[in-house]
């Protein structure tokens, strides 16, 4: 990936895919296993704000690195959502119907007997829509409002209260990234917990449409904010925060010094012990998204009468411990090889130094 001179004839200006940055790309590929040439991602404070990348082609903080994160988030978080169907599938059918899938086994018996094993994969391609055009908004919003809220806090402040700026900026971006997932999240529970409804997104959108609207698209757009803004707090700041100790009292040389491949298995381990927490903050909201897009006019009083307080909080949770714990260590181990693939440093694990603004101007 290069930068162009700006040529009117590419699809997106800017960026121009050449032979030569291919070969780039292909050869940092095949270096993952020595160290990094020392450049390093600071965390969010404008302490890098100057930094360039160690593929000399993308700035950071600059719209073609944002458009990378983009892109690294789409990739991350639509395959590996698309993986975990058979897993998501058995799980929503224990919260709605746990008298019949009274386990992970059994539910996992039930849809091999009932639908064969193509059932098992049920709704896989609106996940896969839906969470690839979240993870672009919530990945690439993430990196953006992570350096905007550090440009306001100014490099000092915001290298003190680190933590307040991962939540706030993880937060920002869910919201954005839960307006694109909410159709296909409303369209891919109805399909997967109620026999004979559709066989897919194809017929299955046009008949969600006709029976509860347009607007109906969006009926679990605040059960589905109650979910992930918590889960993608967690996510990003105990991901962060996990990296940054692996680095500190684990690993026992600088990242910088470390191979691609151990920072990426760091990536790994970071995010599955992130996704463990991740599951057990959002798993009330998920047992209410499930409820209200299985059945027309449904409530959050029916949702609270059908499970009861515990079951809202333990209904179907130890199974979304595995899927979450797996899924969200994949997405951060994948969105990381993404960055590297295109010469950019590994999120996290980088502790920021104390600056004033004299020494680090804003950048403009």
């Amino acid at each position: 990936m290069g930068i162009s001179d700006g040529s009117s004839n590419s699809a997106f200006p800017g960026i121009r895919v050449s032979a030569s940055s291919m070969s780039v790309a292909a050869e940092r590929l095949l270096s993952w296993g020595t160290p990094s040439s020392g450049v390093t991602e600071n965390t969010a404070s404008s302490v890098d704000a100057e930094g360039l990348s160690d593929s000399k082609n993308i700035k950071l903080h600059t719209p073609l690195y944002y458009m990378a994160c983009t892109f690294g988030g789409i990739a991350s978080c639509g395959l590996t959502h698309m993986a975990v169907t058979p897993l998501d599938l058995v799980k929503c059918n224990m919260q709605i119907d746990p008298a019949k899938y009274k386990s992970i086994t059994a539910g996992f018996g039930i849809l091999l007997k009932e639908q064969g094993f193509g059932g098992i994969f049920k709704g896989w391609v609106p996940t896969l829509l839906g969470y690839s055009a979240q993870g672009g908004f919530k990945f690439g919003f993430y990196e953006f409002f992570k350096k905007f809220y550090s440009d306001i806090a100014g490099p000092e402040f915001a290298s003190k209260y680190k933590s307040l700026i991962y939540l706030a900026g993880s937060a920002s971006a869910e919201v954005i990234a839960d307006i694109a997932l909410c159709p296909m999240e409303a369209v891919k529970v109805r399909i997967q917990t109620q026999p004979g409804f559709a066989r897919g997104l194809r017929d299955g959108f046009p008949k969600f449409v006709q029976s509860e609207g347009v607007l109906g698209l969006y009926k679990g757009l605040l059960p589905l904010w109650g979910r992930q803004i918590p889960y993608t707090m967690m996510k990003f700041a105990s991901f962060e925060a996990i990296v940054e100790m692996i680095y500190k009292h684990v690993i026992p040389k600088p990242k910088d010094k470390c191979s691609k491949s151990l920072q990426l298995a760091m990536s790994f381990a970071g995010g599955y012990v992130a996704g463990v927490f991740c599951a057990v903050v959002s798993h009330p909201a998920d047992n209410l998204v499930s409820f209200l897009n299985n059945a027309k006019g449904a409530t959050i009083g029916d949702a609270i009468t059908e499970f009861g307080y515990w079951g809202i909080f333990t209904r179907g949770l130890l199974l979304r411990i595995v899927m979450i714990g797996t899924l969200t260590g994949a997405q951060w181990g994948m969105y990381d090889a993404f960055k590297v693939l295109v010469g950019l440093p590994t999120t996290g694990g980088v502790v920021p130094q104390h600056t004033s603004r004299k020494e680090h101007p804003k950048q403009s």
